[in-house]
């Protein structure tokens, strides 16, 4: 089974010039913990629930006079929609994330996968639960993954798991 068959399609994006407050806004709206941030190329980062939270509300910063591309996460992880989901979940497993842009041959943005997609729809709950418990283990705070060589990821361009 590939990720096409089991991703989120028709994913709505973000300007990075958007406020943090517009994404939290949508992200309720759409009931979602991710947005990919989009510069109407291409996408050039991600910004979770978390990344709101963590990085801006915890500081104390007002949510309508920050921008998205202050707090947003410009080393994107993502997978091709023609890729397996074992592979996908390993490599989310490995890098510790839940949720990844998918993109098309064209580089385009196509859809979100998340471990949920892949607990709901892969047969193999092996993969499922092997993912979750190692996306699950503590990880150091403010540090790149080790071991990520090959794995598919980059500054302000998507990075491919």
């Amino acid at each position: 089974m590939n990720v096409k068959e089991i991703m989120t399609q028709d994913v709505q994006t973000i300007a990075p010039d958007d406020t943090i407050q517009t994404a939290a806004r949508l992200m309720d709206d759409l009931n979602v913990g991710i947005l990919p941030v989009h510069d109407g190329t291409r996408v050039v980062g991600v910004i979770t629930d978390r990344d709101i939270t963590v990085r801006a509300t915890s500081l104390g910063l007002t949510p309508t006079e920050h921008a998205v591309s202050d707090f947003m996460t410009d080393e994107v992880y993502y997978c091709m929609e023609e890729d397996s989901i074992e592979i996908v979940a390993d490599n989310m497993a490995h890098i510790q994330i839940r949720r990844m842009p998918v993109l098309d041959r064209d580089n385009r943005l196509v859809g979100i996968i998340s471990l949920g997609d892949i607990a709901t729809h892969a047969s193999q709950y092996r993969t499922t639960a092997e993912a979750l418990r190692k996306i699950s283990e503590p990880s150091q705070p403010d540090r790149a993954p080790s071991g990520t060589a090959g794995l598919r990821h980059g500054s302000a361009a998507p990075r491919r798991s």
